[in-house]
């Protein structure tokens, strides 16, 4: 897919030969010579997103460049290790891609160091994790034991140092503030390794620095974790490394969110996470419009150990996932990606203000990024239903938590949306109030059913099956303007 944020009018599917057309037609022919249900499968999920209109703020649509590059020969190729220290032959071309990749990493955010083998965001923060452990603890403490070779270092001194290693504090923000699972949660692993505290949000839904400093003087944390997954406003990375530097802790970044923004220029200053970060994270698809995969990013302390997440905590890399990151950081250098990133925060804008004019509630009363928290409670639902609702009437979103939630991280009391994917079709601010508009007319139109027992249900729900079938159509209208991957038609 052309950028098509750089061509404001938007192009109906075409029927065109395309190279685009021609390369995907041929390959879904090739799978279909072997196992025809699945190319089916792959033209419903492309029939299925050019239905509804993508609102999930973790998602957009990458390029066909991008989608070409990862059905290639790479993916055939073992690679653990690093550049030049591979556990397998044949490397070469492996180590010239990775190369690359990193290379455009740093130019993209002006990185010290980019490590670009990790197969996920959740990879990308357990690499970080043990790089910096691994950085503060474990070394100074075999330098601490430097009577000894590491080979003879007997089971109580390893003992010693895994105990060492266990008993390091972490502070994140919590998951109803908007924070992420590997930020702490305790059920996820980054609860279980580290102990572990949360920061949250005031009552108008903003972070207090100043809680955040006090936790951090009182805990004395080894490292602060900045960044998040649901919070619409913009986090103050500058105030966060000052807080980190008062009790002498790591500031790691989770910028998988916003990477996008950053990419393109739009956060910058106090609000660039790798000017201010120590080690930073990120997946590559979301707002920076790439391949599924993660990326860490460090100061040069940190570069030796976060090289070694392959066999710290890595398998074999995906070489040819390595090869769309490339691609995709090829992609974000250009002013088209600047121009893009910058309407998905006006979209973002526009589309707020559309939910707020019909009488819409969202958490911190509006938003600074690219996605926001619609409280549905109004509405008399949960996020549960007001989701499923949602798409019955042609919109794909999440439920979400809000902070202090009652109803819980399942049921939820909100859903989250997200303007990446509906600004890469080209839409603006007109397209983002008719779908406030769409959004708000479903969510009146849905009222929760009761179960068997007659208690309410926070999950069932009814939709007047009226104004579904009219917003679906507006959606379809829209999308219809806007079409997906119009270079690659009807495959």
């Amino acid at each position: 897919m052309s950028d098509q944020t750089s061509n404001p009018s938007p192009s109906p599917l075409t029927t065109r030969d395309t190279p685009e057309a021609r390369a995907f037609r041929q390959a879904l022919d090739v799978i279909s010579e072997v196992e025809p249900r699945v190319s089916e499968l792959i033209r419903a999920e492309l029939a299925d997103q050019r239905r509804f209109l993508k609102l999930i703020a973790s998602e957009n649509y990458a390029s066909p460049a991008v989608l070409l590059a990862m059905g290639n020969w790479f993916s055939d190729k073992y690679a653990e290790g690093s550049i030049g220290h591979r556990f397998y032959a044949g490397c070469d071309n492996v180590d010239q891609l990775e190369a690359l990749a990193s290379q455009l990493a740093c130019e993209v955010f002006g990185a010290e160091h980019a490590y670009v083998q990790p197969h996920s965001g959740i990879d990308a923060n357990l690499v970080a994790y043990w790089a910096i452990l691994a950085a503060r603890v474990e070394a100074p403490a075999l330098e601490a034991a430097e009577a000894k070779h590491v080979n003879d270092l007997t089971d109580e001194d390893w003992a010693a140092l895994r105990r060492d290693l266990g008993n390091q504090r972490l502070v994140g923000m919590s998951l109803d503030a908007g924070g992420h699972l590997t930020h702490g949660f305790r059920p996820n692993i980054s609860g279980k390794m580290f102990d572990q505290r949360s920061y949250g949000v005031d009552e108008n839904g903003i972070v207090d620095y100043e809680e955040v400093r006090r936790l951090a003087h009182e805990f004395e944390p080894l490292i602060i974790v900045a960044g998040y997954s649901a919070y619409p406003r913009k986090v103050n990375f500058r105030v966060m490394r000052e807080i980190a530097d008062e009790v002498g802790a790591v500031l790691m970044i989770d910028m998988a969110h916003f990477a996008g923004l950053v990419a393109g220029g739009v956060f910058t200053g106090d609000f660039d996470p790798v000017r201010h970060g120590h080690v930073v994270t990120t997946t590559t698809h979301k707002s920076l419009r790439g391949p599924r995969g993660g990326i860490v990013l460090c100061t040069s302390e940190f570069s030796p150990f976060v090289d070694k997440g392959c066999p710290m905590v890595l398998g074999g890399p995906l070489v040819h996932v390595i090869a769309a990151k490339a691609v995709a950081l090829a992609e974000a250098r250009s002013e088209g990606f600047r121009t893009y990133a910058r309407a998905v925060v006006d979209n973002a804008t526009a589309l707020a203000e559309g939910l707020q004019s019909r009488g819409g509630t969202l958490v911190s009363g509006g938003t600074e990024n690219h996605l926001m928290l619609l409280d549905v409670t109004s509405f008399g639902l949960t996020g549960r239903q007001a989701e499923s609702a949602l798409r019955e009437g042609g919109l794909t979103v999440n439920r979400n938590s809000i902070p202090h939630d009652p109803n819980g991280a399942w049921y939820t009391s909100g859903v989250r949306l997200g303007t990446p994917a509906l600004t890469t079709l080209g839409m603006g601010p007109a397209e983002m109030d008719e779908v406030a508009s769409i959004i708000v007319d479903v969510l009146n139109a849905s009222e929760p059913t009761v179960t068997s027992s007659g208690a309410p249900s926070k999950a069932r729900y009814t939709l007047d099956p009226e104004v579904a079938a009219e917003c679906r159509n507006r959606a379809g209208a829209l999308l219809d303007a806007f079409p997906l991957y119009p270079t690659v038609g009807v495959v």
